[in-house]
């Protein structure tokens, strides 16, 4: 279970006196509680489900990326080097990730399991990818592959 795997890694860090291991790993368990107290609010006491934490997780990464894109640009290259290092941390954590060969058999096979006939049921298509590829697909590059299929598929 990931939550286990956190605690394991964060008493590893603070062991090593790794700071940015450290650090990043309680970032991850602040982000994860916020979201485990907001699901208290509306009855749910079980806290989110370990594909919300991928999901969460795939998040954290890509603000990371975005912030290194503006870091570069500000020539804040001590900065690029940390984010980098946090989304490494991260990263371990998640499962790994699909080729791009089979990113597009996954969309292949989620257009087939869907129905999808054109580009008006990407939504479908990408929600059935994530029920079933969560924390193994970047949605934001495989979105655009998803479009461009359905666009051919209707073309």
């Amino acid at each position: 279970m990931l939550r286990d795997r956190f605690q394991d890694q964060l008493k590893q860090s603070m062991h090593a006196r790794d700071e940015i291991a450290t650090s990043t790993i309680r970032l991850i368990l602040a982000a994860m509680q916020d979201r485990d107290i907001a699901l208290r609010s509306k009855g749910s006491w079980d806290g989110i489900s370990e594909d919300d934490i991928l999901s969460m997780l795939q998040s954290m990464i890509k603000q990371r990326r975005e912030s290194i894109k503006m870091y570069e640009v500000g020539k804040r290259f001590d900065l690029v080097e940390r984010e980098a290092a946090e989304i490494r941390i991260i990263e371990t954590f998640l499962p790994s990730q699909l080729s791009e060969e089979e990113v597009r058999a996954a969309i292949d096979a989620s257009i087939a399991a869907t129905g999808a006939a054109g580009v008006k049921d990407m939504g479908k298509v990408i929600a059935d990818m994530k029920t079933r590829y969560t924390g193994q697909i970047d949605f934001g590059k495989a979105s655009g592959l998803v479009k461009d299929r359905l666009m051919a598929a209707a073309g």
